[in-house]
């Protein structure tokens, strides 16, 4: 008999090495893979602008997965709880669609894709780095779906969620 995790309240499994993660009703924090990196998000507006999971090529290699879980913050409501110097950048506009330049920042320990910035104010972060993997399921459920022409084949669309061909049709998030 398969037993279900209580998803109704904070769960924050060991996912990490980072034992230090938490989550309220307005803010919550997500951390790297070593937990060298850690930051704090809102989880309501102003701060918390979309949610969404985007099928570009892209996304699809800088995350080496077919699609990314992504949810934007306004940059002025991200804060680096610790190892903002342990975070390293990598820019580029040769692969956004928009031309414009996008820095991605990487845990420099362990690699993982803490956040993107691009031109419209906002940090880009991964759904899959959020230490309560309740709010996955429930404030941070991705309410679009973006660059659908490149979504893989054997991929359903997100039940509910709107669907967009390209990311200039969708109103409420940051240029990609």
């Amino acid at each position: 008999m398969e037993t279900k995790t209580d998803m109704s309240k904070p769960y924050i499994p060991l996912a990490s090495a980072a034992t230090d993660g938490w989550s309220k009703d307005d803010s919550a924090t997500a951390t790297c893979y070593c937990g060298a990196v850690q930051l704090s998000f809102p989880l309501q507006a102003p701060g918390l602008l979309s949610t969404f999971l985007c099928h570009c090529t892209d996304c699809r290699k800088i995350t080496a997965s077919t699609f990314s879980s992504i949810f934007s913050i306004r940059d002025t409501h991200l804060t680096h709880v610790r190892g903002q110097e342990n975070l390293t950048a990598f820019a580029q506009t040769k692969t956004i669609a928009s031309g414009n330049l996008m820095t991605n920042y990487f845990c420099k320990i362990c690699g993982t894709l803490m956040y993107r910035i691009g031109s419209k104010g906002a940090h880009l972060l991964r759904i899959g780095t959020v230490d309560d993997f309740h709010l996955h399921e429930t404030k941070l459920r991705p309410r679009r779906e973006i660059w659908c022409k490149d979504r893989i084949g054997w991929l359903s669309p997100l039940e509910g969620a709107a669907q967009s061909e390209a990311a200039r049709t969708v109103k409420d998030t940051p240029s990609l």
